[in-house]
C-alpha cells in the first residue's frame, strides 16, 4: 500500500489517483480551491436558483436529498433561508434501530427550518433478503438502502416537478473516486460506484419481487434529462466540519454522551443508526482503510490534525468495528456472531493483510510502519 504524502489516504481507495509527488487526488482537489473564483461560481448558483424559484407558484420549486445529518441541515438552510427557495425534502429510512441523535435530527431539520419531508420506508422483507445476499457476495450489506438513497430523490423530484435537486458534495471529486470530475451537475452521481446497479436477474433469483426492483431504477432517460441535480460543493468550498459547527448551532445532535464508537475519530458523521456502519467499515478488510482514515484525511486537509496525529488516530481506530454496530446488525439480519465474522473473514484482502501469531488480521504495510 502507498499512502498520500499529505494526508493518510492509501492508494487502495477505489478510483483514487496519486500524482508524481505522491499526493492523492483528494488533496489535489482541496489545494485547487485557492485557484477558483468563488464569487463567479456563487453568481452561477444564484442564476440557477433564479431560474427555478417560484416555478410552481406557491408549490415546491426545488428538492433536497436529506438524511437529517449535519450536511442536510446546512443544505436546507442554504436553499430556504439564504436563497429563498421553497424546498421539499426526500429521505430514505434504513429501518435499523435509530440512535437518539438520529431520531432527534430528522425531526429537528423539519421543525427548525419549517420544511416537509417525504420519507421512504423500504420493504423490510426485501431489504433483509437483499442485505444477506449483497453482504455475503459483495461485502456491501446496505447496498439496497444506498441504491434507494440514489434513486428515490430522482424519482420523487420527477413526480413533484422539481427539476432542481440539491445534493451536498461531489464525493468522487472531494475525496477521490471513480467519477473524478469537477462539475456542478449531479446527474451522473448514480454511476459513481457507491451503489452500482445489480442485474435484475440476480435479485429475482433470490426471490425478490420485480415490483420492488422498480424503485432501484432511476427515471427513464427522457425524464432524467428534465432534471437538473446539482452539487453545492461546486459553488462554495465544502467543509464537513464547518457544516457540523453550523448544524450544531441549529439544533443538530452529535453522539456526545450517547455513544463513543471505537472505529471513528469523530462523533458527528453518519450518526443515525449503528447497524448501518457495518457497511462503510467493510472497506477495511477489502481496501485496508475505513471511516477513521476517511475523516483523519479530511482533518489533515482542514488543518485540524497534523499528519502524525492522523496516523496515530488511524492506528487506534480504523481496524475494529464497534461491537454495538455488530449487535444491531445481526439482530436485524438474523445472523449469529459466528456467522457474521465468518463472512467478514472471507473479504480480507490477502494481498494487503496477513495473520499475526494471535490469528488476527493485520495490515502488511500500515501507514504507521
Amino acid at each position: 500500500m502507498r499512502y498520500c504524502k499529505k494526508c493518510v489516504m492509501p492508494d487502495t481507495r477505489p478510483g483514487i489517483t496519486f500524482n508524481e509527488e505522491g499526493i492523492c487526488s483528494a488533496c489535489q482537489s482541496y489545494e485547487r480551491r485557492t485557484q477558483i473564483d468563488w464569487d463567479k461560481r456563487w453568481k452561477e448558483f444564484e442564476e440557477i436558483c433564479d431560474k427555478y424559484r417560484g416555478m410552481n407558484g406557491d408549490g415546491y420549486d426545488c428538492a433536497i436529498a436529506v438524511s437529517g445529518g449535519k450536511d442536510s441541515h446546512y443544505q436546507v438552510h442554504l436553499m430556504k433561508e439564504v436563497m429563498g427557495m421553497n424546498p421539499i425534502l426526500f429521505s430514505v429510512e434504513d429501518n435499523f434501530k435509530m440512535t437518539e441523535a438520529g431520531k432527534h435530527n430528522i425531526q429537528n431539520i423539519s421543525e427548525e427550518f419549517g420544511c416537509n419531508i417525504i420519507s421512504l420506508k423500504p420493504d423490510i422483507k426485501a431489504q433483509k433478503k437483499i442485505m444477506r445476499h449483497t453482504f455475503e457476495k459483495y461485502g456491501q450489506p446496505t447496498w439496497f438502502i444506498d441504491r434507494l438513497i440514489y434513486t428515490y430523490p430522482l424519482i420523487m423530484a420527477s413526480k413533484f416537478n422539481t427539476p432542481l435537486l440539491v445534493y451536498g458534495e461531489n464525493v468522487s471529486y472531494e475525496y477521490g473516486g471513480s467519477d473524478y470530475e469537477e462539475t456542478y451537475s449531479a446527474r451522473n452521481q448514480i454511476n459513481n460506484g457507491a451503489a452500482s446497479d445489480i442485474a435484475d436477474e440476480e435479485l429475482l433469483a433470490i426471490g425478490v419481487d420485480a415490483k420492488t426492483l422498480s424503485m432501484l431504477k432511476p427515471p427513464a432517460s427522457d425524464e432524467m434529462q428534465k432534471l437538473d441535480p446539482i452539487y453545492i460543493s461546486y459553488f462554495q468550498p465544502w467543509n464537513s466540519y464547518s457544516n457540523y459547527i453550523f448544524a450544531r448551532s441549529r439544533g443538530f445532535h452529535d453522539l456526545e454522551h450517547e455513544w463513543d464508537r471505537r472505529h471513528h475519530v469523530e462523533n458527528f458523521d453518519q450518526v443515525d443508526s449503528r447497524a448501518y456502519l457495518v457497511h462503510p467499515w467493510m472497506k477495511y478488510p477489502k481496501f485496508g482503510h475505513a471511516s477513521a482514515t476517511d475523516y483523519a484525511a479530511r482533518f489533515v486537509r482542514y488543518g485540524l490534525m497534523t499528519r502524525e496525529e492522523a496516523i496515530e488516530a488511524v492506528r487506534l481506530h480504523d481496524s475494529r468495528i464497534d461491537r454495538k454496530c455488530v449487535e444491531d446488525f445481526i439482530e436485524f439480519t438474523g445472523y449469529t456472531e459466528t456467522e457474521f465474522w465468518s463472512i467478514v473473514d472471507t473479504f480480507y484482502n490477502r494481498e494487503l493483510f496477513e495473520k499475526n501469531r494471535f490469528g488476527e488480521w493485520v495490515l502488511k504495510d500500515p501507514v504507521w510502519k
